[in-house]
């Protein structure tokens, strides 16, 4: 069964960064986009950065310039980079795998900004 196991939330000051780390496993990880999404309480869930197979990136408007994406294929791990952060990025955030029909999610791990 795949897994997607994510880790690197916690508790951070307006302005400070963070950087989460989803590390997949039974999977075959280069042939997957990539992506990470978050829900913040009392929103819909939304697309904050995704990383193609081949590399290329997507972020979501409120977080480019901010936040990067990077994958290791052989390490089947996908980061993101979170600088300048603010209070409005406090959101639990999920990794996604998808290829085709498939699409894989881990549980998930709370980001909160706050002073």
């Amino acid at each position: 069964q795949v897994q997607l196991v994510e880790s690197g939330g916690g508790l951070v000051q307006p302005g400070g960064s963070l950087r989460l780390s989803c590390a997949a496993s039974r999977i075959a990880f280069s042939i997957y986009t990539m992506g990470w999404y978050r829900q913040a309480p009392g929103k819909q869930r939304e697309l904050v950065a995704t990383i193609s197979t081949g590399g290329s990136t997507n972020y979501a408007d409120s977080v480019k310039d901010r936040f990067t994406i990077v994958r290791d294929n052989a390490k089947k791990t996908v980061n993101l980079q979170m600088n300048s952060l603010k209070s409005e990025d406090t959101a639990v955030y999920s990794c996604n795998a998808a290829r085709l029909h498939y699409s894989y999610w881990g549980q998930g791990t709370q980001v909160t900004v706050s002073s």
